[in-house]
């Protein structure tokens, strides 16, 4: 009996390659994926993490390229705008304002000047303008904007601290240790605080707790700084007893220092005496209520 041969028909050895190679694709296979597994047990990633991150990684990859061709073409705004429409459209753009370290201060001022970037594409949030605009607020010593992708702008607060009360003609003013104006202030809410006042006063806060500085446990017994003719101050205690210090800072440092050493001596705080003048070197002038009629009437009934 005649056989027939097909043409083209795989052969044994044919067949049996072509199964060996399936059997090592099927191999490889597993092997792929008992690393991918192993990984995942490492990694202090989830599965939906990861899906994120290759899924940015291809719309990245996507928008280089988008880019890429408009630079090519000479059309860098064009390349631009197509970015940040492309990440619109994959969920990059502002829809959460976070702030952080505000305490004192309203938040609502901030929120005011960054929920201006909201529904807009996250390439086309200008960080730097941002912060130029949140330094300007009173309370706000320093600030350091940040995108957290995919949808949400992180405002970082540094805010000055309440240093005294500054006195002005129609109000009181909180201020920092540099004379910055923080916020008005009532005369309620003051209680307590070292209060400032005098023409140009507010240029001098930093001279005067260099000066109080000088005399550490007077300094808390400060209640008032009156800073007269643009050149000396004069120091109210919470005593309600004053001291006229001399014109220069060096001056006015070592007058302090001296009354300080005379009142952990005499006790002269919470004393008779209410009033005391040390612009004169090396001298100390101090007022009594009512002495100079005693001293008088001593005279009219000697004579």
């Amino acid at each position: 009996m005649a056989q027939t041969i097909r043409r083209g028909a795989k052969t044994v050895r044919r067949q049996a390659r072509s199964q060996g190679t399936k059997t090592k694709v099927r191999k490889a296979r597993a092997q792929t994926n008992s690393l991918v597994d192993a990984l995942m047990r490492v990694l202090p990633f989830t599965e939906e993490q990861l899906h994120k991150f290759f899924l940015a990684a291809i719309l990245g990859v996507l928008l280089l390229g988008a880019w890429l061709v408009a630079s090519l073409a000479g059309l860098p705004e064009l390349a631009g705008r197509q970015f940040a429409l492309y990440a619109a459209d994959a969920g990059y753009e502002v829809r959460r304002v976070e702030v952080h370290g505000a305490e004192r201060m309203n938040k609502l001022k901030v929120y005011e000047r960054v929920l201006g970037e909201q529904d807009r594409a996250m390439p086309l949030v200008d960080l730097d303008a941002l912060r130029d605009s949140l330094m300007e607020l009173n309370w706000v010593g320093d600030a350091r904007v940040s995108r957290q992708l995919p949808d949400t702008i992180v405002v970082d607060i540094v805010e000055r601290e309440p240093h005294a009360v500054l006195e002005k003609p129609d109000r009181l003013m909180l201020i920092d240790a540099t004379g910055h104006e923080l916020e008005p202030i009532s005369r309620q809410d003051a209680k307590g605080m070292l209060l400032i006042a005098g023409p140009s006063a507010q240029q001098q806060v930093e001279a005067l707790a260099k000066l109080l500085d000088a005399a550490p446990a007077l300094k808390p017994q400060v209640a008032k700084a009156e800073w007269v003719g643009n050149r000396r101050w004069n120091l109210t205690f919470k005593t309600g007893q004053a001291l006229a210090l001399p014109q220069g800072e060096q001056k006015a440092a070592t007058a302090l220092m001296s009354f300080a050493r005379l009142d952990g001596v005499n006790r002269l705080l919470g004393g008779k005496v209410v009033a005391f003048d040390m612009r004169t070197p090396e001298r100390i002038y101090m007022r009594v209520p009512g002495r100079a009629q005693e001293e008088l009437k001593t005279k009219e009934e000697g004579s």
